[in-house]
């Protein structure tokens, strides 16, 4: 059973932004052909977007495991969570970051959540998972790990 889910797609200014890449192939190739610059404008443009949209990270619960790109990690391995927003936010994936913690960072996803690994084998102090909804997310892994607890 899924508890959340997020895939975390790029915002629409970075499409818009992507976009300059149109002038320019037709600019670069406009003293060869016209038409291979536009040819070679909407290639790059939608190779571009179709790229954005298909490496885009998914951070879940599902059964009992936090998956965040493509690590994965049960949740009875995992303290208590917190929600960054703001500034917080920037300082954790900064100034506060520990070399050995796990990340998921993404430049358009501005909140992060930093969930404690327990389990004493593994040398990652922490994962530190960019979202667009940083409360929602730190209450959902709180749930599951209540949820796996008890079931245990």
């Amino acid at each position: 059973m899924t508890q959340y889910h997020e895939r975390l797609f790029p915002s629409a200014m970075v499409f818009v932004a992507t976009a300059l890449v149109i002038p320019a192939s037709i600019l670069v190739f406009f003293p060869i052909s016209l038409t291979v610059g536009y040819v070679v404008a909407a290639v790059l443009y939608l190779g571009s977007v179709v790229l954005f949209l298909t490496m885009a990270p998914t951070v879940s619960i599902t059964d009992g495991i936090l998956r965040a790109g493509r690590a994965r990690i049960p949740v009875t391995e995992l303290g208590t969570p917190e929600a960054f927003t703001g500034e917080a936010a920037r300082a954790e994936r900064g100034v506060n970051l520990h070399a050995r913690a796990y990340l998921l960072l993404n430049a358009w996803a501005q909140q992060a959540v930093k969930v404690p690994v327990i389990d004493e084998q593994d040398p990652t102090p922490y994962w530190l998972i960019s979202t667009r909804r940083a409360g929602e997310l730190a209450g959902a892994i709180e749930a599951a790990r209540r949820e796996q607890l008890e079931s245990h």
